[in-house]
């Protein structure tokens, strides 16, 4: 398995991240690497829920497997390859003493237990590196800009 952290100091309370974050239909709203996004069924808790994600030509079904309010907020993402085994996205909110949040989002891939998948595994996170830094700028940019 392979992890990778980006995190973004964003100038909103936890609360109205969090706000934003468990909306969970709504990504596409401040997400500009998705182009739709809407939700597929509600489970009895928050944990079960499924949503649909367009990126471009490619959908697919995100489900939280993990939800501890203005804490946390974990997914994992089907639809990939198969090669993929598994690939989730963890977000975590950290308040400052400044009444900001940083905001971590934490891509992990398991492709196999062999070197070649271990290698495979790293290149993927570097690729999705770029993903995960648009999204925190896109959340970011919903939360930081100026309200009319």
């Amino acid at each position: 398995m392979a992890d990778i952290d980006r995190s973004r100091t964003m100038a909103a309370d936890p609360k109205e991240v969090w706000d934003v974050l468990a909306d969970f239909g709504s990504i596409s709203s401040w997400a500009d690497n998705i182009d739709h996004s809407c939700i597929l069924n509600h489970g009895s808790e928050p944990v079960g829920t499924t949503r649909r994600v367009q990126i471009g030509r490619n959908a697919l079904v995100e489900r939280i497997t993990e939800f501890d309010t203005a804490r946390v907020l974990t997914y994992d993402v089907e639809g990939l390859p198969k090669r993929l085994r598994r690939f989730t996205n963890r977000w975590s909110l950290q308040p400052t003493h400044d009444g900001k949040t940083v905001v971590t989002l934490t891509s992990t891939v398991e492709i196999g237990s062999g070197p070649i998948q271990k290698l495979a595994e790293r290149m993927v996170c570097r690729v999705h590196v770029r993903q995960s830094d648009v999204m925190l700028a896109g959340l970011a940019n919903r939360l930081e800009k100026p309200r009319v």
